[in-house]
């Protein structure tokens, strides 16, 4: 048996966040493996997700940090945050409340490349984002 540690044990993990200060997120549903969602994060969103136990991301779009769910009751509980071998992707694996999808679908993967509807809805998005 060696006396040696894997990589990240210890201290964690310096987790690369690049020049922009984003690494992708990939969501992950803690029991079924189904994956949910891919979004980006800041070292910020991060430290949040971490503190409160829910999922924060950030919005490349809004250019704010979010928390999941904070608008529609779609909440991702965070069981554990993993990193990849480079450091520069984290995978969440988490508890989904309701949907993922802003579509209101479970999960944000709910079609083919070729146009096929896969996934489930779970929630009409109308009523929810008024």
């Amino acid at each position: 048996m060696s006396d040696s540690q894997p990589d990240g044990a210890g201290d964690g993990v310096a987790v690369d966040f690049g020049d922009d200060g984003l690494v992708p997120a990939v969501a992950q549903d803690a029991d079924s493996g189904e994956v949910l969602m891919l979004a980006y994060v800041t070292e910020e969103a991060l430290a949040r997700t971490r503190e409160t136990g829910r999922a924060h991301y950030y919005s490349r779009s809004r250019d704010e940090l979010w928390e999941k769910g904070a608008t529609s009751g779609h909440t991702q509980e965070v069981r554990e945050v993993r990193v990849d071998c480079d450091a520069d992707t984290l995978l969440y694996l988490v508890d989904q409340t309701g949907g993922a999808c802003h579509t209101g679908h479970r999960s944000c993967f709910y079609r083919t490349v070729d146009g096929e509807h896969v996934g489930e809805r779970v929630f009409d998005p109308d009523a929810v984002y008024e």
